[in-house]
């Protein structure tokens, strides 16, 4: 008996240590989000609509607005159509390097965006040094054709199509060959089969990575900054970085009144995904056939060609064109044997302080957001699955909100929770303690969900009996749930570093002098005229990214399953 009250007592203790947990992450998940909420329906302000009423009024938001809806849709329905197709072909076919054409069309979703419409400045337009060594390029004084809505919609869906390739494939690999195999037995053939099983058994999946892919491509800045703003085409993230920074925190209540248009239409296109899924949504009962695969026979080699022909389209032209261009002494001039230097390169990797401390800055953010997560993922995905309450169901529920908000959301509700911490003097706003801090409350579901999922599937069987022999808390997490959810943490952490490393979108509006990130710079070389160097940096990040990533697909084989995010 008096063991029973001892190990009744240190279970409340424990639960009581790790409901402190939820403090911090309630307050950076949590705390932003709300204070945005609360300046946006004007209580710090007297709980005054009078700046609500003036923005949803002016010309300039409307248009923004309708600007935003437009590229974002078009851009999901090209990330549709290019991440439906290579689903259908890479997981239901027998077409072979599947790991290779997965690997390059990760790649464009791991390039910072605006290194992405860098490269493709460089494709197209008078001044692009690939055009010129080929005679084609058009005259000088020529317009760019990507500063347009039809450029801003093109890489926009480039760039987001890995999310709808990911998210159907994994959809895709569910469908068991028991369902095909019976549908032909029945007569069907072809396209039919397709039509009839296939397609709609996806659509749940496919209707989840469009919403995805919408609402990334809401709040994407770099796209439509580097694109939209020389066009003077805004949309609502370039429109609200254009006024904080053009008039300073003075309109910070404006600012949060347009965050919060970008934040409900994101959510309502979630909602609406999530309603359409509902309607069409098919259960797979008693079926544990072998997935399903279609041999190609004679069309698997053009099948193979016309894909990799689009790798190169989406991926090799670019890339190409970016690298020539940081291969010359100044912008508009050819690309000979007698121009081609590396100057633009020594002096951003080795010679301009403000590059270096970009990307000191850079690693550093990464690398303390990916041990912050993890360090933090796993006692609290233990608390929410072994002390389910009230608080930990409401935490679960609301945690994914600063993901799926758009990252100019995110920034305003950190400025605004962050500029005067209360009941001190203190203040992060300009320092890079505010950036890690977004950081965190943004990448905390990538890291929490595998390490949850992982948590759940435990028997807490073991877990009891260590606790029966006397082990504490930390022992336990450390000797038993640790090494079980090992796999699902490193693949939350390498997608915490790799998209926290070349982000742009939240810091854009976060940094001040001193706490510049890549992506930052690389966009204040470009506006300010220096594209060469723009291009030798950009190029250097793109090369780390797939250095960094070819890396982790070498030491797969060696990697628990599940480790590698964009494998299976």
């Amino acid at each position: 008996m008096i063991a029973s009250l001892t190990h009744r007592n240190s279970s409340r203790s424990e639960g009581r240590l790790l409901s402190l947990l939820l403090v911090p992450v309630v307050l950076i998940a949590l705390g932003p989000v709300v204070r945005l909420l609360l300046e946006g329906v004007g209580v710090g302000s007297g709980l005054t609509g009078d700046h609500l009423a003036t923005v949803l009024t002016r010309d300039s938001t409307r248009t923004a607005l309708i600007h935003s809806l437009v590229t974002a849709a078009g851009g999901t329905l090209i990330s549709i159509l290019i991440g439906a197709a290579f689903a259908f072909l890479v997981a239901l076919t027998d077409v072979r390097g599947k790991a290779a054409l997965v690997f390059c069309l990760m790649v464009p979703m791991m390039i910072p965006p605006q290194i992405t419409a860098l490269a493709w400045m460089q494709v197209m337009g008078p001044s692009s040094v690939l055009l010129r060594m080929l005679g084609i390029a058009p005259p000088l004084g020529s317009p760019q054709p990507l500063h347009s809505p039809g450029g801003i919609i093109l890489l926009l869906g480039i760039q987001h199509a890995s999310i709808v390739f990911l998210t159907l494939r994994a959809g895709l690999r569910q469908i068991p060959a028991d369902l095909v195999e019976a549908a032909r037995m029945s007569g069907a053939r072809g396209l039919k089969v397709w039509a009839q099983i296939v397609l709609p058994l996806s659509l749940p999946a496919l209707g989840a990575g469009a919403a995805m892919a919408f609402v990334t491509a809401l709040g994407n800045f770099g796209i439509p900054a580097m694109l939209g703003i020389p066009a003077r085409y805004s949309t609502l993230p370039t429109l609200i970085y254009q006024r904080l920074v053009g008039l300073g925190p003075s309109v910070l209540p404006e600012v949060a009144v347009l965050a919060l248009i970008i934040g409900v239409v994101a959510i309502l296109g979630v909602l609406l995904g999530r309603w359409l899924l509902a309607r069409r949504s098919y259960g797979l009962v008693g079926l544990s056939g072998q997935p399903l695969s279609i041999v190609l026979k004679g069309g698997r080699l053009p099948v193979e060609i016309a894909l990799w022909a689009f790798i190169a389209a989406i991926l090799v032209l670019p890339l190409t064109a970016l690298l020539f261009t940081s291969l010359i002494p100044a912008y508009g001039v050819p690309l000979t044997l007698d121009t081609l230097t590396f100057k633009a390169w020594v002096e951003a990797l080795f010679v301009q302080p403000v590059t270096r401390r970009a990307y000191v800055n850079s690693l550093m953010l990464a690398t303390a957001a990916a041990a912050i997560l993890m360090a933090v993922s796993l006692p609290l995905a233990w608390l929410m699955a072994r002390r389910p309450s009230r608080l930990t169901r409401s935490v679960d529920a609301l945690v994914d909100l600063p993901y799926a908000l758009p990252g100019v959301v995110l920034s305003i509700a950190c400025i605004l929770a962050f500029i005067d911490l209360p009941f001190t003097d203190l203040t992060l706003y300009g320092t890079i303690w505010i950036i890690l801090a977004a950081y965190l409350a943004r990448f905390l579901v990538v890291m929490l969900r595998p390490v949850q999922a992982s948590v759940s599937q435990l028997d807490p069987a073991m877990e009891e009996a260590a606790a029966a022999a006397g082990a504490r808390l930390g022992r336990r997490l450390r000797t038993i749930v640790l090494p079980l959810a090992a796999p699902a943490a490193a693949a939350g952490a390498i997608l915490v570093f790799l998209t926290a490393v070349n982000e742009l979108t939240v810091s854009a509006l976060l940094w001040s002098s001193g706490t510049e990130t890549l992506g930052v710079v690389i966009y204040n070389l470009e506006d300010s005229g220096e594209t060469v160097m723009a291009s030798a940096l950009a190029m250097s990040i793109v090369v780390l990214i797939v250095c960094l990533m070819g890396c982790v697909q070498l030491a797969a084989r060696r990697l628990p399953k599940g480790v590698v995010p964009w494998q299976s």
